[in-house]
């Protein structure tokens, strides 16, 4: 038997659902008493209620997109959000850490801060420092990894 229904998503108070069964095309819905019933219709009439369902459908998708427009509260956004945003939890654990790692930074001695600060955090090369403190490109190196050392010594 070759049975093909319309596979589309309706109204909830849509009465009735459409079938083809080989060239027959059938109406089923539930009557008062909520007994199903299913009858024969002709081809003209199922074409016609078949593209009511599709145009039925397209109001639906028309008044979801209207409600997803018309509804931007803090929760859809965020759903959407490509980069979340951060807890409040989060933000001050991180604002912790940042003050830890801060304090530490300063009890470096001022040439390994500088070459550390501009090493991480102004994004300079070994060689970069190098030239800009007039001094060895090893020199640089050896100071930033002491500078790392003794970071890991102070947050420990």
């Amino acid at each position: 038997m070759d049975e093909k229904r319309p596979k589309r998503r309706k109204a909830k108070d849509n009465p009735y659902t459409l079938a083809k069964i080989e060239d027959q095309h059938f109406l089923s819905f539930r009557d008062g008493q909520g007994v199903l019933r299913e009858i024969t219709i002709d081809k003209e009439l199922f074409e016609l209620m078949d593209r009511f369902g599709l145009e039925d459908l397209s109001y639906l998708n028309a008044v979801d997109r209207h409600y997803e427009q018309s509804e931007q509260t803090e929760i859809p956004l965020n759903l959407r959000a490509i980069d979340k945003p951060e807890s409040v939890e989060d933000a001050v654990i991180r604002k912790l850490e940042y003050e830890r790692l801060y304090q530490a930074i300063s009890q470096l001695s001022d040439t390994q801060r500088r070459r550390l600060i501009l090493y991480y955090f102004k994004g300079l090369t070994y060689k970069q420092i190098a030239k800009r403190e007039g001094c060895a490109f090893q020199a640089v190196a050896k100071s930033v990894t002491a500078a790392e050392i003794r970071l890991k010594n102070i947050l420990k």
